[in-house]
């Protein structure tokens, strides 16, 4: 039995490729903080430095915990979770959010950076534990629960893209845990027909294919006549859905449909980062040339628009060396969630996976106008001292669980 850490079998492929990503962050960084604050706390790339040292003791720090430990203790950590993102209630709001977690340091804490690594955590434990369960519809119910909880309380910070983030490892780690596709089908349907519901063409196509789905399942009469009309009733109550939201998230939507409908407003910042990839061209403009990013017309540069930097100054180029380089990531952790022999392993890189790959998408498509704004971070890249914390705290989690030993 091996019971030391085996450092010849540490997937180097994952650690030159976050090297890469986190030095093009720097870099970037470094250009768009010419002409900002001098100092530590203000300026995003002496920032970003200043977390890096304790984002790499954090991962190494991961790597030195037993497996065993870490299934032991997911329960643990998942309840400390919910605490924490609860507290920023109890403090002053930030810019009429309560995301935020005020520890008495120059900078804040951001809770939910953190959450979302436990969730996965937890989740993987229980259905790692409950294997043979998982053949049952009704077995998906406390899994989806268990996510649910904490998910709801970010979103009532309100942070719609973190929770939407915390959410998204739940359909993949289910389906890696012996889910049937059909009971996923299931639970993925009333917010498809909540979303079609605003076109008559998409709804009644949408009709057809959940009736031809439900068909084909060869479910019970009254069972498939319960699942078709009652995602038939939620359809019908999307308008009072799209009532409940804040105009400020409805304008973000519209925005998106039609950007030229507020382009001093919601659609301001689609627009700037769409100008600013455009003007890039295939390779850029020059480090610290972007017009766009220096004269501040491009919004969030440091953080949830970064892409659009990289596209300005140096070009369509690196924007698809960095793409290529954080899907080999992705890829990467797949490949060794496949090739575990740990199934609790398994589940904790496939839902760590799906985490980076919320980001990555939701980024890169509200970057040039496909999604709305969600103001989701890019991995490694983006500025952000609890982003980058928790970013190599997953990286250390990966290193971990993707070695193969018994302890």
């Amino acid at each position: 039995m091996k019971t030391a850490f085996q450092y010849k079998e540490m997937p180097i492929s994952i650690i030159t490729s976050v090297a890469f990503l986190s030095i093009t962050g720097l870099i970037v960084l470094n250009s768009i903080s010419q002409h900002q604050e001098s100092d530590f706390i203000n300026n995003p790339f002496y920032k970003q430095c200043l977390f890096f040292l304790p984002a790499i003791i954090l991962a190494f720090f991961t790597l030195l915990i037993p497996r065993y430990n870490i299934h032991k203790y997911t329960y643990p950590l998942y309840i400390i979770g919910i605490i924490l993102v609860l507290l920023p209630f109890l403090g002053k709001s930030h810019a009429n959010t309560y995301r935020w977690l005020d520890i008495g340091l120059p900078f804040k804490i951001q809770p939910s950076e953190f959450v979302k690594v436990f969730i996965v955590l937890a989740l993987a434990r229980y259905l790692s534990d409950h294997r043979i369960k998982m053949k049952k519809f009704n077995s998906l119910i406390l899994p989806i629960f268990l996510v649910l909880i904490p998910t709801l309380i970010v979103m009532n910070q309100p942070d719609l893209g973190t929770a939407i983030v915390m959410f998204s490892p739940v359909f993949p780690m289910l389906y890696w845990s012996g889910a049937r596709p059909f009971f996923l089908f299931l639970m993925l349907a009333p917010l498809f027909s909540m979303l079609t519901a605003f076109q008559t063409i998409s709804f009644t196509v949408w009709a057809v294919v959940l009736g031809l789905v439900i068909v084909v399942s060869r479910s019970r009469i009254i069972i498939s006549i319960i699942l078709f009309f009652g995602n038939i009733f939620l359809g019908l109550l999307s308008p009072y859905a799209w009532n409940s939201l804040t105009k400020y998230q409805q304008g973000r939507i519209l925005s998106f449909l039609n950007p030229e409908k507020d382009p001093l407003g919601a659609a301001y910042q689609i627009i700037q980062s769409k100008t600013a990839i455009g003007s890039g061209g295939i390779f850029g403009k020059g480090w610290g040339q972007g017009t766009q990013t220096h004269l501040k017309f491009l919004p969030v540069q440091e953080s949830d628009f970064i892409l659009s930097v990289i596209g300005e100054e140096m070009g369509f180029i690196a924007i698809a060396i960095v793409l290529l380089v954080i899907g080999f990531l992705i890829t990467q952790i797949l490949k060794r969630a496949y090739l575990s022999k740990d199934r609790f392993s398994s589940l904790v890189l496939i839902g760590i996976g799906t985490i980076l790959l919320s980001h990555v998408f939701v980024n890169t498509a509200m970057t040039v106008g496909l999604i709305p704004v969600k103001g989701l971070p890019f991995p490694f890249i983006s500025a952000g001292g609890s982003f980058l914390l928790s970013s190599f705290l997953m990286i250390g989690l990966i290193l971990r669980l993707s070695v193969n030993y018994s302890d």
